[in-house]
């Protein structure tokens, strides 16, 4: 019997109410017939058929002034499911935001080969941290070379990994937000062009020696099991080594803001959002791609490319060097900010805030609760009632009939 599921559920596909659980919970018998997923394939199916269910238990709302009730489940905190990552991207985005220097930024983008895609199918997580650490190296290599701006300097960089096309494909590449300059050692900040950041034939270059430099490194180490260093390796390295690397550079048009919300969308989700689903029956899965476009997909070829797209255990796929590194927030960075920062704000005849007075707009969006988040974001108030719009909503257990059997604990990848 298909599990409950919560109103908050049934309400995260505003057009059409389809969730990428519903195809999991039609069609996932049918994908095991022709596949075998392995323990963490299942685990994350799983989590994505119990989220917002009765299947992981919940609580029940009661409004002490209307009498009305309705049932809310818990969410599966998988990290790769599209209804449980919503308030922790918002709350990314907000926290990036507090960190933008107030400099021009590019957009950079290295992607993977296409005769790559099968080695990352077969070792997704060595090869993907050789991909972002490439990429960042890339980076600082050619922010460190005097001959592009007339100095030597420290970039930032927040770099994400991104493994699919719109039409679910792998595809393996990374996004970089870097900043249109850098610290130089002796305190000063030396700033790129404003249409210029590096030659996207020089970055393709490097990116493609320092990517497949890594590669035979991994391979000397043993840690790409079952590659051997035979002749088809080697006529695949010269014919990669021969062909160019693409790179996509460019100034977004908003600035890092612009940048930060676009990569927001999809910095805690994979492959595909619940708002894309425009169909699904028993012959085929219907989703938008891009613009007016549409994609329909087996729905057991839908199952097979979103899994393709689980991240391996522990993987970091969003990460900051140079400037944003961790190590350098309060050395680094903090020098950075110092040297750029605007005048005072008496020079433009704004008064400081008073201690102690400030408005609750001010709240960092990043540090406020979470239904508070949710109520900023979307307009939707979850401390209200949904019959009379009071604010009167006390949490009660779940009646004995509504709450079945716990399910097995479920563990998150």
């Amino acid at each position: 019997m298909t599990p409950a599921r919560s109103s908050s559920g049934a309400e995260a596909n505003g057009q059409t109410g389809l969730e990428v659980a519903d195809v999991f919970r039609r069609h996932l018998d049918d994908f095991r017939k022709l596949h075998t997923p392995d323990p963490l394939d299942e685990r994350l199916a799983r989590d994505l058929i119990s989220c917002r269910t009765a299947l992981l238990g919940g609580h029940l709302l009661h409004c002490t002034t209307c009498g009305h009730e309705h049932p809310v489940y818990n969410s599966c905190r998988n990290r790769h499911c599209p209804k449980c990552q919503a308030l922790r991207s918002a709350r990314w985005v907000a926290e990036r935001l507090n960190r933008v220097l107030p400099v021009h930024y590019f957009h950079v983008v290295f992607t993977l080969p296409s005769e790559l895609r099968d080695l990352a199918r077969r070792h997704p997580k060595p090869v993907f941290d050789l991909l972002l650490k490439s990429a960042a190296a890339c980076l600082l290599t050619l922010g460190r070379d005097p001959q592009w701006w007339g100095g030597s300097a420290l970039l930032g960089v927040t770099t994400v990994l991104h493994t699919w096309t719109r039409d679910l494909q792998l595809h393996p590449h990374a996004h970089c937000i870097v900043t249109g300059g850098g610290l130089a050692e002796d305190g000063s900040w030396v700033a790129a062009p404003q249409d210029f950041l590096f030659p996207v034939h020089v970055l393709g270059a490097l990116f493609r020696g320092k990517f497949l430099d890594g590669l035979e490194r991994l391979r000397a180490r043993g840690l790409l099991p079952g590659e051997r260093d035979d002749r088809a390796w080697r006529r695949q390295r010269t014919k990669l080594y021969k062909k160019s690397w693409v790179v996509y550079a460019k100034r977004p048009f908003g600035g890092a803001e612009q940048v930060y919300r676009y990569l927001g969308r999809y910095t805690h989700r994979v492959a595909i959002s619940n708002t894309r689903l425009l169909h699904l029956d028993d012959d085929a899965v219907v989703f938008k791609t891009r613009g007016p476009g549409t994609a329909s997909l087996d729905p057991v070829e839908f199952i097979r490319r979103f899994l393709q797209h689980r991240l391996p255990p522990g993987f970091t796929k969003i990460r900051h060097s140079g400037l944003l590194a961790p190590t350098n927030i309060r050395t680094a960075f903090a020098k950075a900010k110092a040297v750029l920062a605007p005048p005072p704000l008496l020079t433009a005849g704004i008064l400081p805030a008073v201690e102690g007075d400030q408005d609750d707009d001010q709240v960092p969006l990043a540090k406020l609760p979470w239904p508070e988040l949710l109520l900023r974001l979307t307009g939707f108030d979850v401390r209200a009632c949904p019959k009379c719009r009071s604010h009167t909503l006390v949490c009660l257990p779940l009646p004995e009939a509504r709450a079945p059997p716990a399910a097995p604990a479920l563990l998150h990848s």
